[in-house]
């Protein structure tokens, strides 16, 4: 199960939101980078925008809302990583590459270097991996780099004490 700690961490660089908003990729999304219509995504960008919130979901969610819908988006991470990367996942290593999967998707962390020393026992080639990552649209993030780092500290901890979110830049 992904721990409280990673839940914290999560939600440090996602961000919470109670209110339905449009994502830059024109996506209702609520909370924690919930997408509250997976269909919308199918559409052009151009007419993701035109598509209706619901009645029922145009309001405010309330924080228990919000973390009951990030568990449960969150328990298909953690299977989507315990399939991928079945060895040597101890909590940290689990809640870092759940972090990690939340953000990019599975497919990536399925094709990715991370994925793959991981799954060869070279976990600090696999804990170096995260920063490969810190790219949208071809540019360098700040906001990525600093997730990377965290997550990157989070794969190679041996426990939480020394890992807190938005520490090492």
């Amino acid at each position: 199960m992904i721990s409280d700690r990673a839940i914290v961490q999560i939600k440090h660089h996602e961000g919470v939101r109670l209110r339905p908003y449009l994502c830059p990729a024109q996506l209702w999304t609520v909370g924690v980078g919930h997408v509250l219509y997976p269909e919308q995504a199918k559409l052009p960008v151009d007419e993701r925008r035109r598509y209706p919130l619901s009645l029922a979901d145009n309001r405010t969610f309330s924080q228990e809302e919000v973390d009951a819908i990030l568990k449960a988006d969150l328990r298909r991470f953690e299977m989507g990583v315990r399939r991928l990367c079945p060895g040597g996942l101890s909590q940290p290593r689990l809640d870092a590459l759940a972090s990690f999967a939340f953000n990019v998707g599975l497919g990536n962390l399925q094709r990715s270097q991370i994925r793959m020393r991981h799954n060869r026992g070279d976990f600090d080639g696999a804990a170096d991996g995260f920063l490969a990552w810190t790219k949208a649209a071809g540019k360098v993030l700040p906001g990525l780099v600093k997730r990377r780092h965290d997550e990157r500290l989070l794969y190679l901890s041996p426990n939480f004490s020394k890992v807190l979110p938005g520490t090492v830049r």
